[in-house]
């Protein structure tokens, strides 16, 4: 007699998540759908909301599953917020649906697909030992203010510390496990203000135009070379953002203009450092300097954790895939103060666009990644 199995397919998982809307900051019915996902594989879950507008309210999800048995910590982590859908989707951004092997929709690469697979995964592989953990975040599209730092604080108070975590960001770029992330750079945003004295252009001696001064900051700040790049990153780079002024009169001279920067920074540099070394340029130019840094540089040096992701990613594709640092920033910054982390999920080319959709035999293959990776992690 034959029996239809129960276990979830990603295909499924991942079209019940994309069909709950869940534009950054997402609270609600995603997590709703994913705690009903993860509870019957014997995860306890905590869902909280922390946070005000404008960053806020963001719903945050830690699920923890304890076999008993002897074995490491490794967790999961990822975000169920998604950017705006935009208009002109060939179909409803929040119905999936399947045309042909590809299934569209908002979030289907980044990142409910990859999430899909890593429940899925867990499902097809009961009974493992050790201890696994997802760290799902509703705010990691936006501010990232009250997503994954604040689901660390809630680990810490709770005593949930992992050894590794994966990061399921979408990694790949041309196909399927070309490539995964052991680092990332750091990034800092900063803006630069130099005030005058509005005054008219034929009596310049009685106004005083920061123009110049803003001009010689720049000038200095774009000699600069910050480092020619490591082994395992880029170079730093600093770039002009904006320069604003907003001087309608073409016979008055302005009281203020503006500048903003963006710094991305390997590991030989800090934000704070950045920073300071930025600012005294603009202080000796009587300007004043404010800087938002949005996160350190980090690495997971490669080793046993970056080897056992490539050896899994290898039996199941036949790619070895490639090692890199490059990209934005992911919310694996946060998580490196934790424990080593890896990223790695499914390919990009449809992130953040329209009519973005995911391969189905990718779902499947990389669900089969995830369950090796598993059994690798906490068998061995």
């Amino acid at each position: 007699m034959s029996t239809t199995s129960t276990v979830p397919t990603a295909l499924a998982l991942a079209s019940r998540l994309i069909a709950c809307p869940s534009v950054t900051p997402a609270t609600g019915a995603v997590f709703t759908a994913m705690e009903e996902m993860l509870t019957p594989l014997g995860f306890t879950v905590e869902r909280f909301v922390c946070g005000e507008a404008p960053d806020g309210p963001v719903e945050n999800l830690l699920a923890v599953r304890d076999s008993g048995a002897p074995g490491p910590h490794f967790a999961f982590a990822g975000h169920l917020d998604v950017v705006p859908p935009g208009n002109n989707w060939t179909s409803d951004p929040f119905t999936p649906e399947l045309r042909g092997d590809l299934l569209y929709g908002r979030g289907a690469v980044d990142m409910k697909g990859s999430i899909a697979c890593f429940v899925a995964a867990l499902a097809a592989a009961p009974g493992l030992p050790g201890t696994v953990s997802l760290i799902i975040t509703g705010d990691e599209e936006g501010p990232a203010v009250h997503g994954t730092v604040a689901l660390m604080e809630r680990m810490a108070e709770r005593g949930v510390k992992p050894d590794l975590c994966l990061v399921g960001e979408p990694t790949s770029v041309n196909r399927l496990g070309d490539m995964v992330k052991i680092g990332r750079r750091g990034s800092v945003n900063m803006w630069i203000t130099v005030n005058g004295m509005q005054g008219h252009v034929a009596y310049p001696h009685l106004a005083d135009n920061p123009i110049p001064r803003l001009l010689r900051i720049l000038t200095a700040i774009e000699a600069i070379e910050l480092d020619a790049g490591t082994d395992w990153f880029q170079p730093s780079n600093i770039e002009i953002t904006d320069i604003t002024v907003g001087n309608p009169a073409t016979n008055v001279i302005p009281a203020q203009a503006t500048a903003r920067l963006s710094i991305r920074f390997n590991d030989q540099h800090s934000g704070a450092g950045l920073v300071e070394r930025i600012r005294a340029l603009v202080e000796a130019e009587g300007g004043v300097l404010e800087a938002k840094i949005s996160g350190e540089a980090f690495l997971t040096a490669p080793g046993t954790f970056s080897t056992l992701i490539s050896n899994a990613i290898q039996t199941v594709t036949g790619i070895a895939p490639e090692l890199s640092t490059t990209g934005g920033t992911s919310d694996a910054r946060f998580l490196s103060k934790l424990c080593p982390v890896v990223e790695f999920g499914l390919t990009n080319a449809t992130m953040h666009k329209l009519d973005e959709a995911v391969a189905v035999q990718d779902l499947e293959q990389l669900t089969a990644i995830y369950g090796d990776i598993l059994v690798r992690v906490l068998t061995n």
